[in-house]
């Protein structure tokens, strides 16, 4: 028996979540490229196409948490969740605690570290991996999928976790796709 690539586990675990109507996939060009195809065959009614605005697709997805929803954020680039930040860092991570547990939002957010080898290599401001950073800023998991092997299990954990209230990080490496 073959075992999966990077890519089919990726998609596998993708379909997985999909099962649950509640789920929505947002991000930009997802529509067209499918999260680098790991979202190809899914319904389009559960894809939220955003413009470039990382901030405004994590704002969008606490509001769609907050409504019962199970939102899965595709951030193409790790490098640019910085530009999310105050979302994650301020809302997403501490509305339970500020709410004094009225409110608990989980998102699923997927961000890719950019290739760093050849033949492709897409330079310094989109390969940067910022999972050691994000844990010291965020109380819920960052959980860092180094190959296939981790996929599966890690987001059956993140599903488990927005199931929870809880939200998570997967980092993602393009090398590997």
């Amino acid at each position: 028996m073959t075992a999966m690539t990077y890519k089919e586990a990726l998609t596998q675990a993708n379909h997985a979540l999909a099962a649950n109507s509640s789920t929505r996939f947002i991000g930009y060009g997802l529509q067209k490229g499918r999260a680098l195809g790991t979202l190809k065959g899914i319904d389009d009614k559960q894809i939220i196409e955003t413009p470039v605005a990382e901030n405004l697709m994590l704002g969008l997805a606490i509001g769609l948490s907050l409504k019962g929803m199970r939102p899965v954020v595709f951030i193409e680039r790790m490098d640019f969740i910085l530009n999310a930040l105050d979302a994650i860092v301020n809302h997403l991570d501490k509305a339970h605690a500020i709410s004094h547990g009225e409110f608990s939002p989980a998102v699923i957010i997927r961000a890719v570290v950019g290739n760093r080898g050849k033949p492709l290599y897409t330079g310094l401001t989109h390969t940067q991996d910022f999972s050691d950073a994000l844990r010291r800023m965020i109380a819920f998991p960052v959980l860092q999928l180094n190959a296939a092997e981790d996929v599966v299990d890690a987001y059956r954990t993140a599903a488990q976790n927005q199931s929870d209230g809880v939200s998570t990080i997967l980092v993602e490496y393009k090398d590997l796709v």
